[in-house]
């Protein structure tokens, strides 16, 4: 990872979609601590527990509340604030959400994908262009081994088809368009992310803070199921890289994951065996089968494309993903502030500086 990313990012003028949400409001913390100047753009933040308000990313970024599939409405707030980069992290995030309302999933996550793309052809200060998506978009054959850039795309789920559809609209954007505009674009594949201020619901980490903050057990489904762990930090700084390689010129790759070291995944039974010990909770776990909708077993993600190409590489594992993760709940519901825990792990996670 380049260890002068806050030289880079200093002044630099970023718009970041989705920055109501979990991933986007700790991304705004982490470019102002690099010095960079973020634009949000998103619906406005949702339910009374949200990082958005919690850690006060209204006074640190300028905000604009607009569904992205409102092409005009980005275009104006693009050519008034001028970004030089685009983060785009807005979607319907949830598999749960794909299920109970597939039609909205696929619309946010597709038709607000092409218009964020097609906003930028009309924005001239854009030069990079970052499209997370998720570690979902290829076709789970329950493999052993990790899945490859290369692998095919698919998703059974209307979540998971929506972000590998997505990953194909962008990539004829950016072969159609933007590439002979001069303005670089590349996906970024993660999931399973973790981390101080998420309250979404059907999450494991916010529904286990929910029930042993109440000292009341969690309900699980599947206790085995492996997963790819990473503290949020972890891809977020993987995105500043790709971004500012995209920037600069030097990125060849179109799509690159980001994860943990392959040995780090963990079932999540172990998983939430640390994580309750690190919330210090005296409430248990709870498996109840019942009918619900299908899951992987088993998903893994192979990261040595995005080292090279970046120079990404883990700096927790995912025992301090947890633990960091599970701290900063038990020490928010102490009375300490969101917004102070955030830029503590920052701090902790790396030196930014050059």
């Amino acid at each position: 990872m380049p260890t002068d990313l806050s030289k880079f990012w200093q002044g630099k003028r970023v718009l970041v979609t989705g920055h109501t949400g979990f991933k986007g409001a700790w991304l705004v913390l982490l470019l102002r601590h690099l010095g960079a100047m973020p634009i949000g753009v998103s619906l406005a933040p949702e339910g009374d527990e949200n990082l958005f308000t919690s850690a006060a990313i209204a006074d640190v970024s300028d905000s604009h509340f607009l569904d992205i599939r409102d092409t005009a409405g980005l275009v104006a707030v693009g050519q008034a604030a001028e970004p030089e980069i685009i983060l785009h992290l807005a979607a319907r995030s949830l598999v749960s959400e794909g299920y109970r309302d597939p039609v909205e999933s696929f619309s946010t996550n597709v038709i607000g994908t092409v218009s964020v793309l097609e906003a930028v052809r009309s924005i001239p200060s854009v030069r990079s262009v970052v499209v997370a998506t998720t570690d979902k978009v290829y076709r789970n054959n329950e493999w052993s081994f990790p899945y490859r850039e290369t692998d095919a795309l698919g998703g059974k789920d209307p979540y998971s088809a929506s972000k590998a559809a997505a990953e194909l609209a962008t990539y004829s954007y950016a072969q159609s368009f933007l590439a002979g505009e001069g303005v670089t674009v590349c996906t970024v594949r993660a999931g399973n992310v973790i981390g101080g201020g998420d309250w979404a619901a059907d999450r494991l980490v916010p529904d286990a803070v929910r029930s042993w903050s109440r000292n009341q057990d969690l309900v699980i489904r599947n206790p085995k199921a492996t997963r790819p762990w990473q503290h949020v930090l972890e891809p977020l700084a993987g995105y500043l890289s790709v971004a500012r390689r995209g920037y600069e010129g030097t990125l060849e790759d179109s799509c690159l994951n980001f994860g943990p070291n392959t040995h780090e995944a963990l079932p999540v039974d172990e998983f939430l065996e640390i994580a309750r010990t690190a919330f210090q909770s005296s409430a248990g776990v709870v498996v109840q089968s019942r009918d619900h909708w299908p899951e992987s077993k088993r998903l893994a993600l192979d990261i040595s494309r995005a080292r090279d190409a970046v120079g990404f590489e883990p700096k927790w594992t995912t025992t301090v993903a947890i633990t960091k993760t599970m701290s900063w709940y038990r020490r928010f519901y102490e009375g300490q502030p969101a917004a102070a825990l955030c830029q503590e792990d920052i701090e902790a996670f790396g030196h930014w500086e050059a």
